[in-house]
């Protein structure tokens, strides 16, 4: 659709007698846990979603099912929102899906949708805010901070019900996405995805060869905006190391920096890493463990193209 083109919008709700406004969109959109919501409101969303160029979709959660008093019992979107997303999307492969969740939640069909946003909770300015970013004024620049499953059974660590007033990590210090390295199970969306309106590459990879325990790591690595729009990337360094007597992750995010570029232009870009970020809790204090670590740098925490080794005198 050509820039500055009106287009009619037209947004329709039925507000129930005995619920008032909140509980007539929550019945309509499916987001109670014991939500009956007939099948006619799914097939005329469908229908509605074949004469349009584009559906959007807004799902999530809701106060009654996520809390800061209370522990969520499924990660799945609660009532008929599944079925309705994937009504929608038979009936138009145009479909976009906004996720209106403060966490993860289970996207079963997020293969058979043209594209995902998670938008968190967005407050009074969600709307507007959406609508920046469907349109293209505004870019989608922001990375996932936890790790996203396709399954639930597929989350390494699901036991986190206090016993006597005390929660145990007896994963130690393998806590969200390492855990989910150490368990070699891929999610659904990694720790540090994330996609913009323009594409990125990460290479080169440089960094200060020796450092003592007081002192820094200097990485840099060539970013380059292959696209063909101005956007905002996310450079990512990890750590790792193949011989140690400690227990550590198979790898664990120890810096990252924000660059925008203009299409086709390149940056290096510098992230300092603080020697802290190697060490290991002994103890009752930091240690450190001499030897040869290896700097990852890239996207996400699965997809890091350039690496460097460092040495920890």
């Amino acid at each position: 659709m050509p820039e500055g083109q009106a287009v009619e919008i037209r947004v329709e709700y039925e507000i129930a007698k005995d619920l008032g406004l909140a509980g007539a969109l929550a019945y309509t959109l499916g987001t109670e846990a014991d939500d009956s919501a007939p099948d006619g409101l799914i097939e005329r969303a469908a229908a509605a979603a074949a004469r349009a160029d584009v559906a959007v979709v807004v799902v999530g959660t809701n106060s009654s099912v996520e809390s800061e008093g209370f522990d969520r019992t499924s990660l799945a979107l609660p009532g008929r929102q599944d079925a309705l997303v994937r009504a929608v999307a038979r009936a138009n492969p145009r479909t976009v899906v906004a996720v209106n969740s403060g966490s993860p939640v289970e996207l079963p069909w997020r293969d058979d949708v043209a594209a995902i946003l998670l938008t968190w909770f967005g407050g009074q300015e969600y709307g507007n805010a959406l609508t920046d970013v469907l349109t293209g004024a505004r870019e989608p620049g922001g990375r996932l901070p936890t790790t996203w499953p396709a399954r639930q059974s597929d989350v390494p660590v699901l036991d986190v019900t206090p016993v006597d007033g005390k929660v145990r990590y007896d994963e130690g210090v393998h806590v969200g996405y390492r855990a989910w390295l150490r368990s070699g199970t891929a999610p659904g969306y990694p720790f540090g995805y994330g996609l913009g309106y323009t594409t990125w590459t990460v290479d080169r990879a440089t960094a200060t060869p020796e450092f003592g325990s007081g002192g820094t790591v200097e990485v840099r690595a060539e970013v380059t905006n292959t696209g063909g729009r101005a956007g905002k990337h996310i450079v990512q360094v990890y750590a790792s190391r193949a011989h140690t007597a400690v227990d550590r992750p198979a790898r664990w995010l120890v810096g990252h920096e924000a660059v925008r570029l203009a299409p086709g232009t390149t940056q290096t870009v510098n992230v300092t890493v603080p020697a802290r970020a190697f060490a290991h809790w002994d103890e009752g204090t930091w240690a450190y463990e001499p030897g040869e670590f290896t700097l990852h740098v890239g996207s996400s925490v699965d997809n890091l193209p350039s690496s460097v080794p460092v040495h920890l005198r």
